[in-house]
């Protein structure tokens, strides 16, 4: 996928958890976890499931308050920042999302808009071509008259990333972006997310696929039971030590003859 996407310019945004213990109604899911994302990196959060990555995620987004500890944006604490600043700034692809019935594609893609919206400031050119380029991006400008409850799965899927891409905030948090997804179209998002970073967003993602992450990402975090067992470039992360300790999965890591990045390949099991 070739885009055409606006570059922007890199600006003073940090990310950061400090000391967070979160997690849903009485169940704790993360405990007193430190994380920093590098600015302008392409960060990919990678463990076995239930391990915490959405809930911290959800949690960098301001979906999920804290108990304790918080997480901070420019050095500000999140809580206290207005919606729409905040929805400038940051942008959020969940993991389900459901589309109002009967929405076509491109109104959906303009609602990523709303947060530059206000009494003074109305629809412009600048919102329309920030839909145009959106649709053209993710494939999606041949679907734009269709309603989203119409759609594949995969079209689903590239519908709401295009909506996120809209909003073109300069930190971009993606939850599981290629679920749903043929590996043709998997690769079309990492590749637009890689485009992205090096455009200046810094992108933050929870993949399963863990070679997918060690060939993507500029910054690996790992996970299990909540904490953060490591976390680098894919280069010192992507051992068979790692994996064998965050997934209990015995591997061998060779080198991608692609990339020259570490390629994991899970050890056969004794017959």
């Amino acid at each position: 996928m070739t885009t055409t996407a606006t570059p922007v310019t890199p600006v003073e945004h940090r990310l950061a958890a400090e000391n967070i213990t979160a997690g849903y109604d009485q169940r704790t899911v993360l405990r007193e976890l430190d994380l920093h994302i590098p600015e302008g990196s392409f960060t990919v959060i990678i463990g076995p499931n239930a391990c915490g990555k959405s809930t911290l995620l959800r949690s960098l987004a301001r979906l999920i308050r804290p108990a304790s500890g918080q997480v901070l944006l420019d050095g500000a604490a999140i809580t206290t920042l207005p919606t729409k600043q905040l929805a400038r700034t940051v942008g959020l692809l969940p993991q389900t999302s459901v589309a109002p019935e009967g929405i076509t594609v491109a109104d959906l893609v303009s609602r990523g808009r709303h947060p530059h919206q206000s009494l003074l400031k109305r629809w412009g050119r600048e919102d329309e071509a920030a839909v145009r380029e959106a649709l053209e991006v993710t494939g999606t400008t041949e679907l734009a008259t269709r309603a989203v409850d119409e759609l594949s799965g995969g079209q689903r899927q590239r519908t709401w990333i295009a909506m996120a891409l809209a909003q073109q905030t300069p930190i971009l948090l993606l939850d599981e972006p290629t679920t749903y997804l043929d590996i043709a179209h998997q690769i079309e998002v990492l590749e637009l997310c890689t485009q992205l970073q090096r455009e200046g967003r810094t992108l933050v993602a929870v993949l399963h696929d863990l070679n997918q992450a060690l060939r993507y990402a500029t910054h690996v975090v790992a996970m299990r039971d909540g904490e953060i067992i490591a976390q680098g470039a894919p280069e010192t992360t992507g051992t068979a030590g790692l994996v064998e300790d965050v997934f209990g999965v015995a591997a061998r890591v060779i080198q991608d003859p692609e990339t020259g990045r570490p390629l994991v390949i899970p050890k056969a099991s004794p017959k």
